[in-house]
Protein backbone atom coordinates (compact mmCIF):
# COMPACT_ATOMS: atom_id res chain seq x y z
CA UNK A 1 0.00 0.00 0.00
CA UNK A 2 1.33 3.25 -0.80
CA UNK A 3 1.31 6.10 2.06
CA UNK A 4 -1.55 8.02 2.42
CA UNK A 5 -0.02 10.38 4.86
CA UNK A 6 3.43 11.99 4.82
CA UNK A 7 5.90 10.55 7.21
CA UNK A 8 5.46 13.42 9.67
CA UNK A 9 1.62 13.80 10.26
CA UNK A 10 0.37 17.29 12.30
CA UNK A 11 -2.54 16.70 14.83
CA UNK A 12 -4.87 18.74 12.62
CA UNK A 13 -3.92 16.71 9.19
CA UNK A 14 -4.44 13.15 11.25
CA UNK A 15 -8.01 14.39 13.07
CA UNK A 16 -8.81 15.88 9.23
CA UNK A 17 -7.88 12.19 8.10
CA UNK A 18 -9.75 10.27 11.26
CA UNK A 19 -13.50 12.17 10.65
CA UNK A 20 -13.50 11.93 6.48
CA UNK A 21 -12.98 8.19 6.94
CA UNK A 22 -11.73 7.95 3.43
CA UNK A 23 -8.45 6.15 4.07
CA UNK A 24 -8.31 3.21 6.39
CA UNK A 25 -5.80 4.62 9.61
CA UNK A 26 -4.88 2.78 12.09
CA UNK A 27 -3.40 4.88 15.16
CA UNK A 28 -1.07 3.51 17.92
CA UNK A 29 0.25 4.66 20.93
CA UNK A 30 3.34 3.76 21.99
CA UNK A 31 4.31 5.43 25.10
CA UNK A 32 6.86 3.18 27.11
CA UNK A 33 8.75 4.55 30.07
CA UNK A 34 12.75 3.66 31.05
CA UNK A 35 14.23 3.14 34.35
CA UNK A 36 17.52 3.18 35.42
CA UNK A 37 18.49 1.27 38.81
CA UNK A 38 22.35 1.98 39.54
CA UNK A 39 25.48 2.88 37.91
CA UNK A 40 26.52 -0.40 34.96
CA UNK A 41 23.22 -1.64 35.59
CA UNK A 42 21.00 -2.24 32.90
CA UNK A 43 17.79 0.12 32.36
CA UNK A 44 14.28 -1.53 32.50
CA UNK A 45 11.17 -0.68 30.54
CA UNK A 46 7.80 -0.75 31.21
CA UNK A 47 5.08 -0.02 28.91
CA UNK A 48 2.43 3.10 30.14
CA UNK A 49 -0.82 1.50 29.20
CA UNK A 50 -2.57 3.45 32.22
CA UNK A 51 -1.20 6.50 30.73
CA UNK A 52 -2.96 5.37 27.82
CA UNK A 53 -5.86 4.37 29.53
CA UNK A 54 -6.20 8.10 31.17
CA UNK A 55 -5.87 9.80 28.06
CA UNK A 56 -5.36 9.11 24.39
CA UNK A 57 -5.99 10.16 20.78
CA UNK A 58 -9.78 8.74 20.27
CA UNK A 59 -9.45 6.00 18.12
CA UNK A 60 -5.88 4.69 18.91
CA UNK A 61 -4.84 1.38 19.83
CA UNK A 62 -2.10 0.79 22.98
CA UNK A 63 1.17 -1.04 21.43
CA UNK A 64 3.59 -2.73 23.81
CA UNK A 65 7.00 -2.00 22.08
CA UNK A 66 8.85 -3.78 24.86
CA UNK A 67 6.54 -7.07 24.84
CA UNK A 68 4.45 -7.22 21.62
CA UNK A 69 7.09 -6.09 19.10
CA UNK A 70 10.49 -7.18 20.63
CA UNK A 71 11.96 -10.52 21.21
CA UNK A 72 11.57 -11.09 24.80
CA UNK A 73 13.40 -14.64 24.48
CA UNK A 74 16.72 -12.50 23.73
CA UNK A 75 19.14 -11.29 27.12
CA UNK A 76 18.79 -7.83 25.75
CA UNK A 77 15.96 -5.66 25.47
CA UNK A 78 13.62 -4.33 22.10
CA UNK A 79 15.78 -7.33 20.10
CA UNK A 80 14.02 -7.41 17.07
CA UNK A 81 12.21 -10.06 16.53
CA UNK A 82 11.58 -12.61 13.50
CA UNK A 83 9.97 -10.66 10.74
CA UNK A 84 7.18 -13.45 11.10
CA UNK A 85 6.66 -12.71 14.59
CA UNK A 86 6.37 -9.37 14.46
CA UNK A 87 3.94 -9.06 11.07
CA UNK A 88 1.89 -11.05 13.95
CA UNK A 89 2.14 -8.81 16.26
CA UNK A 90 1.16 -5.89 14.23
CA UNK A 91 -2.01 -7.48 13.00
CA UNK A 92 -2.94 -8.15 16.19
CA UNK A 93 -3.49 -4.42 16.71
CA UNK A 94 -4.70 -4.13 13.40
CA UNK A 95 -2.08 -3.15 11.43
CA UNK A 96 -2.46 -4.77 8.04
CA UNK A 97 -1.09 -4.55 4.12
CA UNK A 98 -4.18 -2.06 3.57
CA UNK A 99 -4.01 0.19 6.45
CA UNK A 100 -1.95 3.12 6.87
CA UNK A 101 -0.65 3.69 10.62
CA UNK A 102 0.16 6.48 12.72
CA UNK A 103 1.82 6.15 15.46
CA UNK A 104 2.64 8.26 18.49
CA UNK A 105 4.04 8.22 22.10
CA UNK A 106 3.81 11.46 24.99
CA UNK A 107 7.38 10.72 26.24
CA UNK A 108 9.88 12.40 23.82
CA UNK A 109 8.77 10.43 19.86
CA UNK A 110 11.62 8.09 19.78
CA UNK A 111 9.06 5.19 20.94
CA UNK A 112 6.86 6.23 18.15
CA UNK A 113 10.13 6.08 15.63
CA UNK A 114 10.90 2.98 16.61
CA UNK A 115 7.73 1.69 15.78
CA UNK A 116 8.41 3.74 12.07
CA UNK A 117 11.63 2.17 11.21
CA UNK A 118 9.80 -1.66 12.60
CA UNK A 119 7.35 -1.24 10.28
CA UNK A 120 9.40 0.03 7.24
CA UNK A 121 12.12 -2.75 8.05
CA UNK A 122 8.96 -4.94 7.52
CA UNK A 123 8.47 -3.25 4.02
CA UNK A 124 5.17 -1.44 5.27
CA UNK A 125 5.65 1.97 3.74
CA UNK A 126 2.31 3.30 4.97
CA UNK A 127 3.33 4.63 8.66
CA UNK A 128 3.38 7.82 10.14
CA UNK A 129 4.60 9.81 13.41
CA UNK A 130 2.20 12.41 15.12
CA UNK A 131 4.44 15.30 15.22
CA UNK A 132 4.75 15.98 18.78
CA UNK A 133 2.84 13.02 20.15
CA UNK A 134 -0.52 13.24 22.57
CA UNK A 135 1.09 16.50 24.25
CA UNK A 136 0.46 18.11 20.70
CA UNK A 137 -2.97 16.57 19.83
CA UNK A 138 -4.12 18.41 23.13
CA UNK A 139 -2.31 21.48 22.93
CA UNK A 140 -3.93 21.91 19.43
CA UNK A 141 -7.46 21.67 21.34
CA UNK A 142 -8.48 18.13 20.24
CA UNK A 143 -10.43 15.97 22.28
CA UNK A 144 -8.66 12.94 23.94
CA UNK A 145 -10.58 9.28 24.97
CA UNK A 146 -10.04 7.25 27.90
CA UNK A 147 -10.34 3.55 28.91
CA UNK A 148 -9.96 0.52 26.81
CA UNK A 149 -12.41 0.47 24.69
CA UNK A 150 -10.82 1.80 21.66
CA UNK A 151 -7.74 -0.58 22.52
CA UNK A 152 -10.14 -3.55 22.18
CA UNK A 153 -11.70 -2.46 19.38
CA UNK A 154 -8.85 -2.51 17.16
CA UNK A 155 -7.78 -5.41 18.14
CA UNK A 156 -10.87 -7.47 17.09
CA UNK A 157 -9.89 -6.32 13.78
CA UNK A 158 -7.22 -8.75 13.01
CA UNK A 159 -5.35 -8.44 10.34
CA UNK A 160 -2.72 -9.65 7.74
CA UNK A 161 0.43 -7.52 7.00
CA UNK A 162 2.95 -9.67 4.96
CA UNK A 163 6.67 -9.10 5.50
CA UNK A 164 9.08 -7.59 2.73
CA UNK A 165 12.25 -7.03 4.99
CA UNK A 166 14.48 -4.54 3.85
CA UNK A 167 17.50 -5.45 5.39
CA UNK A 168 19.28 -2.52 4.76
CA UNK A 169 17.56 -0.79 7.49
CA UNK A 170 19.04 -2.90 10.00
CA UNK A 171 22.46 -2.53 10.78
CA UNK A 172 24.48 -5.48 12.40
CA UNK A 173 27.56 -6.26 14.83
CA UNK A 174 30.13 -6.77 11.92
CA UNK A 175 28.47 -4.29 9.92
CA UNK A 176 29.41 -1.43 12.79
CA UNK A 177 32.59 -3.46 13.16
CA UNK A 178 33.76 -2.22 9.79
CA UNK A 179 32.24 1.16 9.69
CA UNK A 180 33.85 1.82 13.13
CA UNK A 181 37.40 0.30 11.72
CA UNK A 182 37.24 2.22 8.70
CA UNK A 183 36.77 -0.86 6.63
CA UNK A 184 33.49 0.35 5.39
CA UNK A 185 32.17 3.54 3.80
CA UNK A 186 29.97 5.39 5.94
CA UNK A 187 29.21 7.48 9.32
CA UNK A 188 28.25 6.01 12.51
CA UNK A 189 26.27 8.15 14.59
CA UNK A 190 25.34 8.18 18.44
CA UNK A 191 22.10 9.64 19.47
CA UNK A 192 22.37 9.96 22.97
CA UNK A 193 22.77 12.85 24.79
CA UNK A 194 26.53 14.67 24.69
CA UNK A 195 27.42 12.66 28.87
CA UNK A 196 26.83 9.78 27.52
CA UNK A 197 28.72 10.03 24.16
CA UNK A 198 31.76 11.03 26.02
CA UNK A 199 31.42 8.68 28.87
CA UNK A 200 30.97 11.06 31.86
CA UNK A 201 27.32 10.08 32.21
CA UNK A 202 26.47 9.67 36.27
CA UNK A 203 24.77 6.57 35.49
CA UNK A 204 25.67 4.35 33.02
CA UNK A 205 23.22 1.77 32.04
CA UNK A 206 25.49 0.01 30.42
CA UNK A 207 28.18 -2.66 30.91
CA UNK A 208 30.83 0.08 30.04
CA UNK A 209 31.36 3.62 29.56
CA UNK A 210 31.81 5.34 26.17
CA UNK A 211 31.07 5.58 22.53
CA UNK A 212 31.73 3.22 19.65
CA UNK A 213 35.45 4.27 17.63
CA UNK A 214 34.48 6.81 14.87
CA UNK A 215 31.23 7.86 15.69
CA UNK A 216 29.81 11.26 15.67
CA UNK A 217 27.72 13.06 17.93
CA UNK A 218 23.88 13.73 17.24
CA UNK A 219 21.73 14.26 20.14
CA UNK A 220 17.90 12.92 19.35
CA UNK A 221 16.68 16.26 21.44
CA UNK A 222 18.56 18.19 19.50
CA UNK A 223 16.57 17.23 16.63
CA UNK A 224 13.06 18.61 18.77
CA UNK A 225 12.06 21.75 19.65
CA UNK A 226 12.00 21.04 23.53
CA UNK A 227 8.85 23.66 23.98
CA UNK A 228 6.58 21.76 22.04
CA UNK A 229 8.23 18.33 21.77
CA UNK A 230 7.28 18.91 18.04
CA UNK A 231 10.37 17.75 15.16
CA UNK A 232 12.28 21.10 14.08
CA UNK A 233 11.79 22.01 10.84
CA UNK A 234 12.68 20.84 7.91
CA UNK A 235 15.60 23.38 7.49
CA UNK A 236 16.40 23.04 11.29
CA UNK A 237 17.35 18.96 10.91
CA UNK A 238 18.57 19.28 7.48
CA UNK A 239 21.38 21.73 9.10
CA UNK A 240 22.10 19.35 12.28
CA UNK A 241 22.03 16.44 10.19
CA UNK A 242 24.62 17.61 7.71
CA UNK A 243 26.40 18.66 10.45
CA UNK A 244 26.29 15.29 11.65
CA UNK A 245 27.48 13.58 7.80
CA UNK A 246 23.97 11.77 8.61
CA UNK A 247 22.94 13.23 4.84
CA UNK A 248 24.82 12.60 2.07
CA UNK A 249 26.74 9.52 3.69
CA UNK A 250 26.94 6.68 1.60
CA UNK A 251 25.91 4.48 4.39
CA UNK A 252 24.45 6.15 7.47
CA UNK A 253 24.02 4.04 10.76
CA UNK A 254 22.38 5.21 14.05
CA UNK A 255 22.69 3.43 17.69
CA UNK A 256 22.06 4.56 21.16
CA UNK A 257 21.79 2.29 24.20
CA UNK A 258 18.98 -0.26 22.45
CA UNK A 259 18.06 1.17 19.70
CA UNK A 260 15.17 3.17 20.23
CA UNK A 261 16.72 6.92 20.61
CA UNK A 262 18.82 6.02 17.37
CA UNK A 263 15.39 5.58 14.87
CA UNK A 264 14.95 9.32 15.86
CA UNK A 265 17.80 10.95 13.86
CA UNK A 266 16.91 8.00 11.18
CA UNK A 267 13.15 9.38 10.63
CA UNK A 268 14.51 12.56 10.65
CA UNK A 269 16.90 12.20 7.76
CA UNK A 270 13.72 10.57 6.08
CA UNK A 271 11.43 13.74 6.48
CA UNK A 272 14.14 16.07 5.07
CA UNK A 273 14.79 14.17 1.74
CA UNK A 274 14.02 10.72 1.73
CA UNK A 275 17.27 9.52 2.89
CA UNK A 276 17.32 5.98 4.43
CA UNK A 277 19.26 5.32 7.37
CA UNK A 278 19.93 1.74 9.50
CA UNK A 279 19.72 1.46 13.07
CA UNK A 280 22.39 -0.90 15.13
CA UNK A 281 19.69 -2.64 16.84
CA UNK A 282 22.07 -3.74 19.33
CA UNK A 283 23.53 -0.66 20.06
CA UNK A 284 25.86 0.63 23.22
CA UNK A 285 23.90 -3.04 24.87
CA UNK A 286 25.68 -4.98 22.79
CA UNK A 287 28.67 -3.48 21.63
CA UNK A 288 29.89 -2.84 25.45
CA UNK A 289 29.19 -6.21 26.99
CA UNK A 290 32.06 -7.81 24.53
CA UNK A 291 34.82 -7.00 25.95
CA UNK A 292 37.20 -7.59 22.76
CA UNK A 293 34.94 -4.45 21.43
CA UNK A 294 37.30 -0.89 22.03
CA UNK A 295 35.18 2.42 23.71
CA UNK A 296 36.14 5.63 23.11
CA UNK A 297 35.66 7.88 25.93
CA UNK A 298 35.73 11.35 26.46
Amino acid sequence: MSPALPALVSPELLRTTLEASAVPVVVLDATTALATHGDLEPYTAAPLRDAYLEAHVPGAAFVDVTHELSDTADDELFTLPSSEALAAAFGGVGVGDDTHVVVYDNVGNAWATRVWWLLRWLGHDAVSVLDGGLGAWQAAGLPVASGGEDDAAVRATLRTLTPRVRPELLATLPDVERLSAGDAPGVLVNALDPETFRGEQAVCPYPRRGRIPGSVSVPLFELLDLSTGRLLPVAGLRERLQDGGVLGAERAVTYCGGGIAATLPAFAAFVVDGTEVAVYDGSLSEWTADERLPVDIG
